[in-house]
């Protein structure tokens, strides 16, 4: 059976800046595919190559076996990849069942006329919430007063109602606290548990550890390391991303400094 995704050697320029550069992983169904590295090390345009913004210049990307070239955003999420990025695309004073189908709202026939099916859009929103165990209030009340926890909530829900295969999240914990980054992660785990591929973009080893199957280092648009979890540790995930190997030689060349 062919992975999900599959990105072998890809590349990226923009003039004469290397944005990525022969990069390479897997995303299979049930499984979470984590793409660590800071500010600058090729994750915004890893995602956006897989999410159809932009075209690579080098290597092949693979759709469950076919290679593809996506012109546009509504051919990636046409062939089942759904992208939440960060800055989530929501108007915060409407409602949360007219931001859950934003684009796609149920109607019913008035006469010669087609309305908004304001019931089933409510009714809708809260069986699929509750299915991934979002218990909220009130669909009704506007999603700019849901944490930022509840949100990206809301917006993986939605992926996962409209048929997503691939869900791809732009560092969905990133500006959250330690308690609602922990219910995004639940949640992000329940979506891989529900049969789809994942890929978690992050900086924070931490975040990233408990529910990625599947590790791709990334550092000024190069792959530092791709790992299953089975061949790293926590510990080690962590010395990586912070430069492991450098801050040892900082910590030499100061140790030289300092001695008489």
């Amino acid at each position: 059976m062919s992975p999900l995704i599959e990105v072998t050697g890809i590349g990226k320029t923009y003039g004469n800046v290397i944005a990525l550069r022969d990069v390479s992983t897997v995303v299979n169904a049930g499984q979470v595919t984590c793409v660590l590295g800071d500010n600058g090390a090729g994750k915004s345009t890893l995602i956006k190559i897989l999410a159809g913004v932009h075209q690579h210049d080098t290597g092949e990307f693979k759709v469950e076996g076919e290679s593809v070239h996506f012109g546009s955003p509504r051919e990636a999420l046409d062939r089942g990849i759904a992208t939440v990025y960060q800055d989530l695309a929501v108007v915060p004073l409407m409602s949360v069942w007219r931001n859950f189908f934003l684009g796609s709202e149920p109607t019913t026939n008035f006469g010669p006329f087609r309305v908004l099916d304001r019931k089933k859009g409510r009714a809708t929103t809260k069986q699929a919430l509750s299915e991934m165990g979002i218990d909220l209030r009130d669909v009704e009340q506007p999603v700019g007063t849901l944490s930022g926890g509840e949100r990206q909530c809301v917006a993986i829900a939605r992926a996962v109602h409209f048929g997503a295969k691939v869900l791809i999240l732009d560092e969905p914990t990133a500006a959250l606290g330690v308690k609602q980054a922990g219910v995004v992660l639940k949640y992000v785990a329940q979506a891989r548990d529900r049969g789809l591929g994942v890929v978690l973009i992050t900086h924070n080893p931490h975040h990233a550890f408990p529910v990625a199957d599947r590790f791709l280092l990334l550092k000024r648009g190069t792959a530092l390391g791709s790992y299953e979890k089975s061949e790293i540790d926590i510990n080690e995930l962590t010395r990586q991303m912070a430069g492991g190997a450098e801050l040892e030689a900082l910590e030499h060349e100061l140790r030289a400094a300092e001695a008489p």
